[in-house]
């Protein structure tokens, strides 16, 4: 054998020894259905509106030094997270402030102007996230300041937004953001619908906040 191939052996080797070992301190975390809560507010020169939907779909994977449990110790810097989650485009809805559906018309104007039909889902990719401030008692969040991009209508903006995250325990996790984002930076023109004879202008700035629970999925019981 060349000294050449032996040397690619123990390179090959040697990665598919550090690979199961990467995997093995990487934890994954689901969305958990029925907790989530994404918002989006807005201002027109007739009222303030908002819109408002119950489905994130995605995962979140932590690595060793994140803080994942309550108590856990943790020392300010960058953590291993990977961030990949996603939100139904139709599964929004405009509201009235107290949650009451608002209009189908606004709705559908919405969708339009969201592109829905070539992309149906608002994507969040994280590729930094830094631990600012540890929490300051066992059920407090953790103050996080994550970097990623946003993809709305096919359109890829970056975005740097202060996270809160809390560790529940048992592998569980509550997310809780906020950040601006501008319409025109996704190419999309503020509305003036015609139903109302392009009287109402909408804003360009808005406000997304959101709530995500994630939670690690455990093994299924295997049958005795």
């Amino acid at each position: 054998m060349k000294k050449s191939d032996m040397k690619l052996g123990y390179i090959a080797l040697a990665i598919a020894a550090v690979l199961p070992l990467q995997a093995a301190d990487t934890i994954r975390l689901n969305s958990k259905p029925g907790t989530l809560k994404v918002r989006i507010e807005g201002t027109s020169n007739i009222h303030d509106w908002q819109v408002e939907g119950k489905l994130i779909g995605g995962y979140m994977e932590v690595g060793q030094n994140f803080p994942l449990e309550p108590g856990k110790a943790a020392e300010p810097g960058k953590v291993d997270a990977k961030v990949e989650a996603f939100i139904p485009v139709r599964s929004l809805r405009s509201v009235e402030k107290d949650g009451s559906p608002y209009s189908t018309k606004m709705d559908d104007i919405m969708y339009e102007n969201m592109r829905v039909a070539d992309f149906d889902r608002v994507w969040f990719r994280l590729q930094e996230m830094t631990l600012k401030e540890a929490a300051k008692a066992k059920d407090a969040p953790h103050v996080f300041e994550a970097k990623g991009e946003v993809v709305v209508g096919g359109v890829t903006n970056a975005i740097t937004m202060p996270v809160n995250i809390t560790p529940l325990g048992d592998n569980q996790l509550r997310v809780v953001g906020s950040v601006g984002l501008k319409m025109t930076d996704f190419k999309i023109t503020p509305p003036a619908p015609s139903i109302a004879a392009g009287l109402i202008k909408t804003g360009d700035p808005v406000t997304v906040k959101f709530e995500w629970l994630v939670v690690q999925k455990k093994a299924a019981a295997t049958a005795k």
